[in-house]
């Protein structure tokens, strides 16, 4: 007869569903997250409680680890001896665990990513501290269940007598799931819980500012801030900055040492050494002449070895830029609460940890109480047995069996089973006066312990009390100093630039793009009838045509023609000599093709009341806060909307009371106070701030100054000079009125410029030809005028642009001390030293 098969119709989807359901809780708890009360996962606790059981204690002798390996497998974890042994190995590392839990003896790795001896080579042994894990274990504290192939029992959670969660930390990756939890510092950990023990109602923020400060690695390092770990312990998720410690020294000869003596935590010291040489190979890093690893048993030594003419804190903060000298720890405590996976905060940890421990005291109370009633048992039968010592011995003699006498005795005396047994097991040396009298005692005391043991589980508050105690006892007897410094000060975050010395310098950039910094010393200010500098002119037909003053730690801003707006700090520009031509800017900034800097501004603190107002080549106009410039990205950022193949032609920085110029190609110009152009969002193409005629263009915008004087320049070379008060002020939008008189001779306008009289304009040419002008060689006219002719043009040269030059004397002069040095070190400088100096 042929065999009918039973097939069962299932929906796929549905059945995917449940089936993957089924394998992702399987991880998660059997594998890859640890359970809040003892912050083990299975396998970690698998490997303590199959070498208690098999008596491998700190104070016996070590045993191979590749026969705890086989116990582990063969009895609680069948899932490969590797995972079991790395899993041991990390647990006797020092850099990994915070507090070892394994006692290792052997090659069992190294910081630099060497993997542990095989285990066959390698022995261990319980430590100290893990023993404390499994403390009670025997004193039914805890749960257990069957083993793999239920031939053995294992427990769901170990006793735990100190916070391992917390101590330890823990990271693994479930299905959909991760977690991250950093390890800290014991003595801090446990008078946390101790705190949570007295007051129940206590704050995340108490628990951080008097108790648990943050986390502290093995390697120790240093924590930037403290926002990261208190959103860590207050939602369960954060992320913190991990900084190396290094050390700077000057030596004598004039160069520097870097020095590190900690690296930031799970961080493989040879990659890193790797990473800093490759680095230093492909010049991404200038000024290691010289990179060692000096680490040996003492402690962990880096030493790099700078260039004379190279600042340490430079290098060093591209260090923390480009290598794992500074990394990111990202925190997600989540871990199984009653069998299910849970994002903690700190209090919860903390909360879920003395509820184990108030569950483990009373359940071994209980225990110690059944044991301590069971004996009191045996001792009443014994005390009766003693009080009627001859008619037992009678009854006992004349019974033929030993279970007719226990039946006897349970018959006459009203005992139980038990009590009769241990009075036909006892001793006849028990029937001395002595012996008597220590049965008797045994007895009060054992009554004594029954009380006590019945009041402390009936009052909560005793059974912390004893929680208390032995956390105390366990800080005393395992707490270290904390290693991990968190650096605070005020900050929660610290910038580059602090690893900076701030200091006063020049940045200048040139026609064709140069830029450069120098100190502002070089600059020094010059007296009238001084000699002047080498290096402020031109070099092979370029000249400076922006040289602003500001500081290592500034923002410098640059604006392009497109509209984009790009970010330097003012260290991160290169240093260069006074005669220099300096680096192009498109190796620092990411500008793209047909794309150049047409304004740069600096600012220390971007304060809301301040504003940058911009104007484009058709007349669009807008005011935006100084604050939505506040984080620019490396690839730039857009600071106007530009439409229709506009441009943006001038930015400048305003504090809401300036009067705005803005001049067109056909020689008309409009005055307006800025105010009368609203506070837009950073992405806004702005409003009309000149209605354009047709064909007609804005050439210029300017911040018009009192008592300043407006200075135009065309094509054809012609210009003049107007004092601001010819030019009234009207509202934003209209037409304008006439900057100048134009005709066929006198050709367009090329440039606006506003200027005191002190400056130099810089005209240059179609064909690159550079002619410098000083502004009170041009003559001051009247508003409609032409002006007069400022250079002879050859054929169809044209002026292409203007540029206003900005010489040192209108740097910000030093102090009256400062002058007074210079004035008397110019005086008494020898021939020679002026030949040095030219």
């Amino acid at each position: 007869m042929e065999e009918r098969l039973n097939v069962e119709q299932v929906n796929l989807s549905q059945e995917m569903r449940t089936s993957f359901l089924d394998y992702a809780m399987s991880v998660i708890v059997s594998r890859a997250l640890p359970d809040v009360r003892d912050g083990l996962k299975p396998v970690h606790r698998r490997i303590l409680y199959a070498m208690n059981e098999s008596g491998m204690h700190s104070d016996k002798p070590y045993k191979k680890s590749a026969r705890i390996v086989g116990d582990v497998m063969g009895k609680y974890h069948p899932h490969g001896d590797s995972s079991i042994y790395d899993a041991m190995v990390r647990m006797a590392q020092d850099f990994s665990h915070r507090y070892l839990l394994i006692d290792g003896h052997g090659n069992f790795g190294s910081v630099d990513g060497d993997s542990a001896a095989a285990m066959r080579y390698t022995e261990a042994r319980m430590s100290k501290l893990a023993m404390e894990m499994l403390r009670d274990i025997n004193k039914d504290t805890i749960d257990y269940m069957d083993n793999y192939d239920s031939t053995e029992k294992e427990p769901i959670y170990l006793p735990a007598r100190f916070p391992n969660l917390l101590v330890n930390g823990s990271s693994g990756i479930a299905v959909g799931m991760a977690t991250n939890i950093p390890p800290h510092n014991l003595g801090e950990t446990i008078d946390a819980v101790l705190a949570l023990s007295e007051d129940p109602d206590i704050t995340v923020d108490e628990l951080m500012e008097n108790y648990i400060h943050g986390p502290d690695f093995p390697t120790a390092g240093i924590i930037l801030g403290r926002s990261g770990i208190r959103k860590a312990y207050e939602t369960g998720r954060g992320s913190i900055t991990l900084r190396a410690k290094v050390e700077v020294e000057e030596n004598p000869n004039g160069t520097s040492t870097i020095l590190v003596t900690e690296i930031p935590y799970q961080v493989n010291k040879a990659k890193l050494i790797e990473k800093i040489a490759e680095l230093v190979r492909e010049k991404r890093i200038d000024g290691i002449t010289e990179l060692n690893d000096e680490s040996d048993r003492n402690g962990m030594r880096i030493v790099m070895r700078i260039r004379r003419d190279v600042n340490a804190n430079v290098v060093l903060n591209n260090l923390y830029k480009y290598t794992a000298l500074q990394t990111t720890f990202g925190i997600n405590t989540l871990a199984l609460v009653d069998g299910k996976p849970k994002v903690l905060t700190l209090k919860e940890c903390l909360e879920h940890y003395l509820n184990h421990q108030i569950d483990i005291i009373r359940r071994r109370t209980q225990f110690e109480l059944n044991k301590a009633e069971a004996r009191a048992h045996i001792l009443e039968g014994l005390r009766i047995a003693l009080d009627h010592l001859d008619e037992v011995i009678t009854l006992i003699r004349n019974s033929k069996t030993a279970d007719i006498a226990r039946t006897g005795l349970m018959e006459r005396f009203k005992l139980s089973e038990k009590q009769a047994q241990a009075i036909l097991d006892m001793r006849l040396q028990r029937l001395t006066g002595l012996e008597r009298e220590k049965i008797e005692e045994e007895y009060k005391e054992i009554l004594a312990l029954i009380e006590e043991l019945k009041a402390i589980l009936a009052d909560e508050e005793k059974v912390l009390a004893i929680i208390r105690e032995e956390l105390t006892e366990i800080k005393e007897k395992f707490n270290d100093e904390r290693r991990t410094e968190i650096a605070m000060g005020g900050v929660d975050f610290f910038e580059d630039e602090d690893l900076i010395p701030e200091e006063n310098i020049i940045i200048t950039l040139t026609h064709k793009g140069y830029i450069k910094r120098l100190p502002s010393t070089t600059y020094r200010t010059q007296h009238r009838g001084g000699r002047g500098i080498q290096g402020m002119e031109t070099h092979e037909g370029d000249f400076i045509e922006q040289l602003i003053s500001t500081s290592t730690h500034d923002t410098v801003l640059f604006f392009t023609n497109k509209g984009k707006v790009y970010r330097l700090k003012g260290y991160e520009i290169p240093e260069f000599g006074r005669t220099a031509k300096g680096l192009p800017i498109i190796n620092l900034l990411q500008i793209e093709k047909g794309e150049w800097i047409n304004t740069v501004i600096t600012v220390r603190e971007y304060d809301e009341n301040d504003f940058l107002f911009f104007t484009t080549k058709k007349g669009l106009s807008k005011r935006v806060s100084l604050p939505h410039f506040q984080n620019i990205r490396r690839g730039g950022l857009i600071a106007i909307n530009l439409r229709d193949e506009d441009e943006l032609i001038s930015v400048r920085l305003t504090n809401g009371t300036k009067d705005i110029g803005i001049a067109t190609k056909q020689g008309y110009i409009i005055r307006f106070d800025e105010k009368v152009v609203r506070s837009m969002g950073r992405t806004a193409s702005g409003v009309k701030g000149i209605d354009l005629r047709e064909n007609d263009e804005v050439v210029s915008m300017e911040i018009i100054e009192k008592d300043s004087y407006i200075l135009h320049v065309t094509n054809k070379g012609i210009g003049k000079r107007t004092l601001e008060n010819q030019y009234r002020k009207t509202n934003r939008g209209g037409k304008g009125y006439y900057l100048c008189r134009l005709t066929e001779e006198t050709g367009h306008v090329v440039a606006v410029k506003i200027a005191t009289g002190d400056e130099d304009l810089m005209l240059i040419t179609i064909h690159g030809v550079l002619i410098r002008i000083p502004v009170k060689d041009i003559s001051i006219t009247g508003r409609n005028t032409q002006g007069v002719r400022l250079i002879r043009l050859q054929g169809e040269e044209e002026v292409a642009t203007v540029a206003k030059i900005v010489e040192e004397e209108t740097m910000e002069e030093e102090t009256e001390e400062n002058e007074a040095e210079n004035k008397i070190e110019t005086e008494t400088e020898s021939d020679s030293s002026e030949l040095k100096e030219e």
